[in-house]
């Protein structure tokens, strides 16, 4: 069974404003078993609505719409579904009762032009917005030769749109359309490689109709790997994506660092909690993204020191006290001048880990440098500063956290 998602309005067409019903519905949809193939949007123009609603009528077998069934001149759904059916709008005197019901509760005079709130296609079904004045549309399509379509359109308000599914159109679908097979995702979050070098080291996981599918996105650096499966019950979708699961693992061992929603913050987080160890950080290339990562952790603070943000050679000058003479001879962006940051912060915040990154090189192309100070000595590792622009500072906050990561799982 699969799904259309069709969202309404100018305000949507225009980048005025985000479209997050549609991703809202399609994991509602996913979680009941339906696959959303299609998501549209279209503005408030009736002519370009009837296509969309037709065409959507045509290849899918639900489909629900947001938006346009306000009372303006410019929400035309309703009209939209009564003129693709070919059916007249008749007024619901229960509907109307419940919308004059609710400006009255407000304290206020209804205007005529909310009337057209209670018209509905005729043969459809009323669902109930216990909130708002804009009731949505159920209603059953036949298609020769083939399955029905089952059309719902919500109003465009998240809220009444979220209890509205809730109240009456997940049931509705769970009993009356066949659903009932449950699909689950699980996220397994890596870093360390490309997103095609970490293809090539999972066998045949990534391809296309595989049960259960394996998808891959990349997000400045971190790759996530969605597991998804069908099945009967959370459980079951959990056991059939088991096996892929250890393949993953056993596959890419220590490029994994966490699931679902962990960033390399939380993993480094946890391994310095699990060890009783304390960090510090100073940072010159990044803009104290690190500081800021871990910060925004309740948990890192008993082993967050704190940091240091060294955005130019006079705060490198200052704050750690390198002389203009050695910034001469040794570039900012230099191992010397990253070992001297990481030793410096854990020093001066008395961590037992030291973390630092440099400023990045004038010229793209070159090397930048992270180093870690142990009580045992100072690693350096060059990293290439490559890659857009727009990533090169969560990128680089990204590779010092993992360096500290791999070092705290060989401890």
């Amino acid at each position: 069974m699969y799904a259309e998602i069709i969202s309404i309005g100018d305000e949507l067409t225009s980048g005025q404003r985000l479209d997050t019903n549609s991703q809202w519905l399609s994991q509602r949809l996913g979680e009941i078993g339906i696959t959303t193939l299609f998501h549209t949007t279209v503005a408030d123009d009736l002519a370009a609505n009837v296509a969309v609603f037709r065409s959507a009528i045509d290849r899918a077998d639900v489909v629900i719409a947001t938006g346009g069934l306000g009372p303006t001149a410019d929400d035309l759904t309703r009209e939209v579904i009564a003129e693709c059916l070919g059916r007249p709008l008749v007024q619901d005197e229960a509907a109307l009762q419940h919308i004059m019901g609710i400006f009255s509760r407000r304290g206020r005079d209804m205007p005529q032009r909310n009337k057209v709130q209670a018209l509905f296609p005729a043969g459809s079904r009323v669902v109930p917005n216990p909130e708002g004045t804009a009731p949505g549309i159920d209603v059953e399509i036949s298609r020769p030769g083939r399955s029905s379509c089952r059309l719902f359109a919500l109003p465009g308000v998240p809220a009444e749109m979220f209890q509205m599914w809730q109240d009456t159109v997940a049931p509705a679908l769970l009993t009356g359309s066949g659903a009932g097979r449950l699909i689950r995702h699980h996220r397994i979050k890596c870093f360390g490689v490309g997103e095609s070098h970490l293809e090539q080291m999972l066998p045949d996981l990534i391809r296309r109709g595989r049960d259960p599918s394996v998808g891959i996105t990349v997000h400045q650096g971190t790759i996530t790997l969605r597991i998804t499966a069908a099945g009967s019950s959370p459980d079951d979708c959990r056991q059939r994506m088991t096996s892929t699961e250890e393949t993953i693992c056993q596959c890419l061992s220590e490029l994994i660092f966490g699931e679902e929603d962990d960033e390399l913050e939380h993993a480094v987080c946890r391994l310095l909690l699990a060890q009783n160890r304390t960090l510090a950080t100073c940072e010159a290339g990044t803009g104290g993204l690190i500081a800021h990562w871990l910060g925004e952790l309740g948990e890192a603070a008993s082993v967050y020191q704190g940091g240091l943000v060294v955005p130019s050679n006079a705060s490198l000058t200052g704050a750690l006290c390198l002389s203009a003479d050695l910034l001469t001879e040794h570039s900012p962006a230099s191992p010397f001048v990253a070992e001297h940051m990481a030793v410096h912060c854990r020093n001066t915040l008395q961590a037992d880990y030291g973390l630092a990154i440099t400023a990045f090189p004038a010229e793209a192309g070159g090397t930048y440098y992270v180093a870690l100070a142990t009580s045992k000595g100072v690693s350096v590792q060059p990293l290439d500063y490559t890659g857009h622009s727009a990533i090169r500072k969560p990128l680089a906050a990204k590779r010092a956290l993992n360096l500290l990561r791999l070092h705290l799982l060989a401890k």
